[in-house]
C-alpha cells in the first residue's frame, strides 16, 4: 500500500518539475520563431486527438455513417461553434442531440 503513495508523490513531483521547467526555462530563454509557430498547433492536435476516435468508433469499431449517434452529436455541435463562437451552447446543443437520438 504504501508503495502506490510513494509512485504517486514521485509522479507528483516530477509533474511539477517538468512544468515549472518551462516556466522557468521560458523566462529566461526565448526559442526560435520556427518553434514558437509550431507550438501554436498543439493544443489543436491534442483536442483533435481526444475527441476524433470518440466521433468516429462504435462499439470499437470505425463508423462512418448517420446511424452513429455521436458522429450526428459532433457534426451538430461544429455547426453550433461555427456560427455561434459561444461554448456553451456549443456543449449544450451537441449533449441535447446526443441524447435526443439516444432516446430515438
Amino acid at each position: 500500500m504504501s508503495e502506490i503513495w510513494v509512485v504517486m508523490l514521485v509522479l507528483g513531483v516530477l509533474t511539477f518539475a517538468i512544468r515549472l521547467s518551462f516556466t522557468v526555462l521560458f523566462g529566461r530563454w526565448q526559442p526560435p520563431e520556427i518553434i514558437e509557430r509550431g507550438l501554436r498547433y498543439v493544443p489543436v492536435a491534442v483536442l483533435t486527438a481526444i475527441f476524433l476516435p470518440e466521433l468516429l468508433l462504435q462499439d470499437g469499431a470505425f463508423s462512418f455513417s448517420l446511424a452513429n449517434p455521436r458522429l450526428i452529436a459532433g457534426l451538430a455541435a461544429v455547426l453550433v461553434a461555427w456560427r455561434t463562437k459561444n461554448a456553451v451552447w456549443t456543449i449544450a446543443l451537441g449533449m441535447a442531440v446526443f441524447l435526443l437520438l439516444g432516446l430515438i
